[in-house]
């Protein structure tokens, strides 16, 4: 059995997006995505949409203050991501709250230069963030920002970039993502830049360019997920490997969202949604109650057929009760088959000892019907006939196919059918009524607990199944149970 995952709690610190592509909503998504619960602290409220920036409204500081005291009051925290953050008030209320709570993980997405070119932070400020960066684990700046931080031109070149990731790194100790992504040409190439034992180094990951309008978030969704990833790991490389093949996924089916007119978000679950699907897994509760919901009409038609209503009163001719027994016996011979291969494919110890005490007493079933009420009966039902070879066919095709699951769906409602059927007639039966004693068979408070036994097995089997396989199990219950209602309706 596989290790629960630990879930990691990320808290983004940033602005918001209206839009859902970019900000603390992609943070969110991003964090989610990559396997973290996410939180929000909202540094600025942001009016924008794929094509830009129309306006933007800072909170009061106090309130900023107050949001981040109130989340690292009661939870504990196991990254933070920081975004986009205004002004130096901002900047130094962060960096204070970051002093106090000193979170294992802190990544900073420098939010400083618009798509369009625009600077977004006055000169202050970029002192202010500079100042935050002994604060920070991991800075993900693109080539522009790169260059403020680092005080030098725009880099043109990959190895441009990286001697200023390495000033940057080595002037504020600090790890530096450099990214490649506003460079020339199909190569695209990110590094991770470290300062380890007093040297730099730098892990290099390829990349090639998506030809793609669905960029819009792209930072802010890399860094959401480096920070989700090396607080579950521990390993900023293999973080960085990760979520960058997540984030190249994701922009590869942004297209597919029909997002704005503009810069179209990246798809954050489409991984998710193609791997993963969409369908809840139901408790066993529920494929108990849904499964006997979904045969009530075949529980009716068993209910009103002749032989069913002159069993339960006893008014039922005795040659046709005999051929009945007859046919029931020799199901119970292969149904006894069936249950012992049930029991070989069982996974543990505890089904395999039901399965193999339900296949001994299957046989059993089927000497005492012989002994107690066909002895003498020379002829009856020598031969199965087209109703019980067609059930008993269903059920060994069912046993070649090799899926433990779907057999004993199959199984199920001899059990269950039958102990409903028992369990009602026998309680209006009499002293006197010709078939009490077979009757109390069925409605034996042994026969119920085994029953009540493998409509928990099956349904526990059910819930945890996958999709295609608890359909697959689903179905072998109907058929299973329309030819339970065939059984009874041969009788005559």
């Amino acid at each position: 059995m596989s290790a629960v995952r630990a879930v990691v709690r990320v808290l983004s610190i940033a602005g918001t997006d209206p839009t859902g592509g970019a900000g603390i909503q992609a943070d969110l998504k991003s964090i989610a995505a990559n396997g973290g619960y996410g939180m929000a602290v909202v540094t600025a409220l942001v009016a924008q949409n794929t094509h830009g920036v129309r306006s933007v409204h800072v909170p009061p500081i106090a309130f900023l203050a107050e949001q981040l005291d109130a989340v690292s009051d009661d939870v504990r925290i196991d990254a933070v991501k920081i975004g986009m953050l205004a002004t130096v008030e901002v900047i130094e209320t962060v960096a204070a709250w970051l002093g106090r709570i000193r979170p294992p993980v802190v990544v900073l997405d420098p939010v400083m230069v618009a798509t369009s070119g625009d600077r977004l932070l006055d000169a202050d400020a970029e002192d202010a963030l500079r100042r935050l960066l002994p604060h920070v684990d991991l800075v993900t700046p693109n080539i522009p920002e790169l260059a403020i931080l680092a005080g030098a031109p725009e880099a043109s070149a990959w190895t441009d970039v990286l001697a200023q990731a390495s000033v940057v790194a080595r002037a504020h100790g600090v790890r530096v993502l450099a990214k490649g992504g506003h460079l020339s040409g199909e190569r695209l190439p990110d590094a991770l830049v470290e300062i380890i034992d007093g040297r730099v180094s730098v892990t290099e990951f390829a990349g090639t360019r998506i030809r793609t309008r669905n960029t819009h978030g792209t930072g802010c969704s890399l860094s959401s997920a480096v920070a989700t990833r090396a607080a579950a790991t521990g390993e900023w490389a293999q973080a960085t490997a990760e979520s960058k093949r997540w984030l190249a996924e994701s922009i590869r089916h942004g297209a597919e969202l029909e997002v704005g007119s503009g810069n179209g978000p990246i798809s954050h679950f489409a991984g998710l949604w193609e791997r993963g699907g969409l369908d809840t897994r139901p408790t066993a509760r529920e494929v108990e109650t849904g499964w006997w919901e979904d045969i009530a009409g075949i529980r009716a038609e068993i209910d009103d057929l002749p032989f069913v209503r002159g069993l339960g009163d006893g008014t039922l001719e005795r040659d046709a009760f005999l051929g009945y027994l007859a046919q029931d016996a020799l199901y119970l011979r292969d149904y006894a088959r069936v249950l012992a291969d049930a029991a070989r494919r069982a996974p543990d110890s505890a089904e395999r000892a039901f399965w193999a005490g339900s296949a001994q007493n299957a046989i059993v079933g089927e000497l005492q019907l012989h002994d107690h009420w066909l002895a003498g009966e020379s002829g009856v039902g020598a031969r199965p006939d087209a109703v019980t070879t067609a059930y008993l066919d269903h059920l060994l095709a069912t046993s070649a196919r090799g899926d433990y699951r779907v057999l004993i769906a199959a199984l199920l409602p001899c059990y269950w059918i039958y102990q409903d059927v028992g369990e009602r007639l026998q309680a209006h039966s009499h002293h006197g009524h010709a078939y009490r004693s077979w009757l109390e068979t069925y409605a034996d408070p042994v026969f119920a607990q085994s029953t009540r036994r493998a409509i928990d097995i099956v349904a526990r089997s059910a819930a945890t199944a996958d999709a295609a396989t608890r359909a697959a199990m689903h179905d072998a219950f109907l058929v299973s149970s329309r030819h339970e209602l065939a059984f009874f309706a041969a009788s005559r």
